[in-house]
């Protein structure tokens, strides 16, 4: 099946979300990188290229220091929510340009606890911008969906829905930090926090690691039996009119948004469509962005999340399985992880190893999306 440009990812390994009093971003990253190398059956040694990032807990390439001094060129990722998207677009590059053919992605990240606290300044925004309230997400969030409900007939419950789906599958994820399902009653009725979105709408920060092996060509099969094809990883930055986070003005007319273009490009160089998509992973920062990457990604017409949601079409007996680790709603958001977490996520549903949340059907094509601040997005196109 592999040809001399493949690359397939060999090797997958996690350390739980959640949090972790005395263990560093740095030593969870490091866990999880050890545990990627074993599924790949191949020593620290063995790797030829390393990227991974981290937002808040040091600099990925240290991690050297607990891994060995190989001499590994190892580059350093930082790029918010989309750091995950980010290393892996790095490496992936790395292997197809024939500069590497065995390399490892890590990403981890151990948040203060309470919401995030950006400053505008380092986001490119004046002072004003912070001292209006408006570089709270979360209200950037609820102002997003609030017009997208106006326009295509979004309701309360679908918000839910999306979030009680969340903590189903989470509490079958060991690896889950929320693992308490909610009913849609107790999601609606739990404390408003930015209208229309509530307090278990919405994800926490938090901390956990993810890494993957990735092999090229012939070093593919030497080192799996069950190797899931990464046939496209694409990387997106806003366009001007773009309703993104952090921006100082919203367009009545809005521009594609990162994720449109990323998605649509990683589509086509799969030469695959959003059609044949049997999973997803998408960005659940809260309720609203799941329902709206849906069809910002092609996976949905805007307007069919209504009665695709209600359906239970997303669910894990469903059409097509959205966030079925629990995405970020479940297992909160380490923002140097998340990115992959969702490709880690598929790589299980894939090769049928998921165990409690294992999908029912057959599922052959699995894809990703993740999105963050200041309007970055990146998606992957997997397949086995």
């Amino acid at each position: 099946m592999s040809g001399g440009d493949d690359v397939a990812i060999v090797g997958a390994g996690i350390h739980h979300f959640g949090r972790h009093d005395g263990v560093t971003g740095l030593e969870m990253g490091a866990i999880a990188a050890r545990r990627a190398l074993a599924g790949a059956g191949i020593a620290w040694q063995d790797i030829d290229f390393a990227a991974g990032g981290s937002d808040a807990a040091g600099n990925a390439d240290t991690s050297v220091s607990i891994l060995g001094l190989t001499g590994v060129p190892f580059i350093n990722v930082k790029n918010g929510c989309a750091t995950g998207g980010s290393a892996l677009t790095t490496a992936h590059a790395m292997l197809v340009s024939g500069a590497a053919e065995v390399a490892l992605v890590v990403g981890f990240d151990k948040h203060p606890r309470g919401a995030f606290n950006p400053l505008p300044e380092d986001w490119g925004i004046g002072s004003w911008y912070g001292e209006t309230g408006l570089m709270l997400t979360t209200q950037f969030f609820a102002l997003k969906i609030q017009r997208y409900m106006a326009d295509y007939g979004i309701s309360d419950s679908t918000l839910a829905k999306v979030a009680a789906k969340a903590f189903e599958n989470g509490a079958r994820n060991p690896n889950a930090w929320r693992r308490k399902p909610l009913s849609e009653d107790e999601i609606l009725s739990s404390r408003m926090v930015n209208h229309p979105l509530t307090q278990y709408m919405f994800c926490s920060p938090g901390e956990g690691a993810v890494a993957l092996v990735l092999a090229r060509g012939p070093r593919i099969r030497e080192l799996t039996k069950a190797p899931v094809y990464l046939r496209s990883v694409v990387f997106r930055t806003r366009r001007f009119g773009s309703f993104e986070v952090f921006s100082p003005s919203i367009p009545i007319e809005s521009a594609p948004s990162a994720t449109t273009e990323a998605a649509a490009a990683a589509f086509e160089e799969a030469g695959i469509g959003p059609s044949d998509v049997d999973i997803a992973q998408l960005q659940d920062t809260e309720s609203g962005a799941e329902v709206m990457h849906l069809a910002e990604t092609g996976l949905c017409e805007h307007g069919e999340q209504e009665a695709l949601i209600q359906s239970g079409a997303t669910e894990l007996g469903g059409r097509i399985p959205v966030n079925t680790d629990g995405g970020c709603l479940a297992c909160g958001e380490p923002i140097g992880a998340s990115g992959l977490r969702q490709v880690h996520e598929i790589v299980l549903q894939l090769r049928g190893e998921a165990g409690e949340r294992q999908v029912p059907k057959p599922c052959r094509v699995g894809f990703t999306q993740v999105y963050g601040a200041p309007g970055v997005s990146a998606c992957t196109v997997l397949t086995v």
